[in-house]
């Protein structure tokens, strides 16, 4: 029996927030059967090291050691799905998990990366009012930080800029209170007002034409949950009003996925403990069951 297209990788890192919870993302969806309409092998559970409450001296940012040393082993679950010709869905935790997706095809070649979040997360340690690495993963993942977590492995960046589109986010207000660095000009920004500007449908075309050009080898798709509107998903950590519908970011995963160029896709921030009656898990499962779809056999 052939093996099956996906394989979900269990990522339940909380060390880029102050906060708990999202590491029962992953369980969540596994409990609302998203495997089995996936058709997916449960290829493993990650073990996550302690967290520090103290931010690193040296970086300005929680737990970044742990991050550091953590971040190579994720890469290394998600090279063991790749070596088997599968498809990984690796369902976090927070977005500090990107260093550990990305290094993964960063150690193979060229990849570009879809970025669908509700936050830019471009925020310079100094900037940054917790020290959180979740809101500066953007930053560390394009070559902007401190070398300790913005060029692991000596592999920094682990996606160029210009090979990163930065979609639908909509946290402008936090960015300018609080003095984060402007993303740089070459990396592509598709926020939420360009977006609806365009049409979803121009916009995450336009996004994917980008990530599918000559040089690319293919392109990482990270999926924030606080991407959505705040009135359809209050179960995450920090919220802004507004954000995607439920039927946009569907529209947004189906060109990405169907443009044959994607190599993997992560889920992050979806805090069960703040879904009081399980409504925003049970949409979310739906949605990604939906734009996956079960595997060929």
């Amino acid at each position: 029996m052939p093996s099956p297209r996906y394989a979900i990788v269990e990522a339940p890192s909380t060390l880029g927030l102050a906060t708990d919870g999202v590491e029962r993302l992953s369980r969540e969806l596994l409990d609302l059967d998203l495997a089995e309409r996936i058709h997916a092998r449960r290829a493993g559970r990650l073990t996550v090291p302690a967290k520090d409450p103290t931010p690193d001296p040296e970086t300005g940012t929680l737990n970044a050691k742990a991050i550091a040393a953590w971040s190579p082993e994720l890469a290394d679950a998600v090279e063991a799905v790749l070596d088997t010709g599968e498809f990984p869905v690796v369902l976090g935790g927070d977005c500090t998990i990107l260093l550990g997706s990305m290094l993964a095809f960063r150690r193979r070649g060229r990849y570009g990366l879809f970025f669908v979040d509700g936050n830019a997360d471009f925020f310079q340690p100094e900037a940054e009012p917790n020290g959180e690495g979740a809101s500066m993963d953007l930053a560390f993942v394009t070559g902007h930080g401190p070398p300790l977590l913005s060029d692991i492995e000596g592999r920094g960046p682990l996606v160029r800029p210009e090979d990163a589109v930065a979609f639908a986010y909509r946290d402008h207000k936090d960015q300018q209170e609080f003095g984060s660095q402007p993303l740089p000009e070459e990396l592509k920004v598709l926020d939420l007002p360009a977006v609806r500007a365009a049409g979803i449908e121009a916009a995450a075309r336009e996004a994917v034409d980008h990530l599918t050009r000559p040089g690319l080898d293919g392109f990482f798709i990270h999926l924030d949950a606080d991407c959505l509107d705040d009135a359809i998903m209050p179960a995450v950590d920090f919220r802004v009003p507004g954000g995607l519908s439920w039927d946009e970011l569907a529209v947004a995963l189906r060109i990405a996925l169907a443009s044959g160029k994607a190599v993997g896709i992560e889920i992050t921030i979806y805090n069960p403990r703040l879904d009081e009656d399980g409504s925003a898990g049970r949409a979310l499962a739906d949605l990604l069951a939906a734009a996956l779809g079960p595997a060929p056999p």
